[in-house]
């Protein structure tokens, strides 16, 4: 998969030629590297510029402080979820609502044991938990592209309780899933199983359309 591109949102000066673009990915990967390594309170931009081997003048040039640049890391990373996201369900035959779900999850999973700094920032709550929309923190964003997938591929009705019941989904599969890389670095596969069962069964009780109404629970007004 080709890396996403850079756009504007925290950057100073978005890169045009092919090698300010270059080097700013540089950057960023030297960024995810670092943070890795010594979290996000031991990196400093003369670190980064080392790293990526840059002047620290070019660090300046398109970031004014290292709190952008970790936005910028962390953006890339939204965009290249919602990217895997898009090909599994483009390319999978998925049977049921839940195979979705699962392949949501997995791809969560896949990304914290494969992409550098991702463990560290996973969406940008180090940093801000707003980057792709001012009134909605990421994992709302990540949910509401949940409901769309869902949606448009199962034909689920596209209700409030739905989307609520994706909400709190993601936010308790986001908790058990850091928890699961707490305990281990490749993460503990016991509890990721039991995150898997526990979105399964809450999933189950809101969104199949088999169950009953009154075992559903509606969105707070």
């Amino acid at each position: 998969m080709s890396t996403p591109a850079v756009t504007s949102g925290p950057l100073r000066r978005v890169p045009v030629q092919g090698r300010s673009l270059a080097r700013v990915q540089r950057m960023l990967d030297a960024c995810a590297e670092i943070v890795d390594e010594v979290g996000y309170e031991g990196l400093t931009t003369t670190l980064l510029a080392e790293r990526a081997e840059v002047a620290i003048g070019s660090v300046y040039q398109f970031f004014p402080d290292k709190r952008a640049i970790v936005q910028a890391l962390t953006l890339r990373n939204i965009e290249a979820y919602l990217q895997r996201l898009n090909d599994r369900f483009a390319g999978g035959d998925f049977a049921h609502w839940w195979d979705g779900v699962d392949a949501g999850i997995d791809e969560y999973i896949c990304m914290h044991r494969t992409v550098p700094g991702f463990r560290t920032l996973h969406f940008g709550d180090v940093v801000d938990v707003r980057l792709l929309d001012d009134s909605r923190d990421n994992n709302a964003v990540i949910a509401g592209e949940l409901t769309r997938v869902l949606v448009e591929r199962f034909g689920i009705p596209d209700e409030p309780r739905l989307r609520f019941a994706l909400q709190i989904a993601v936010e308790a599969a986001d908790a058990l899933i850091k928890l699961a890389f707490r305990r281990d670095t490749e993460g503990d596969d016991s509890v990721l199983r039991e995150a898997k069962a526990l979105i399964r069964e809450y999933l189950h009780r809101h969104v199949d359309p088999a169950d009953a109404p009154t075992a559903r629970t509606a969105p707070p007004q």
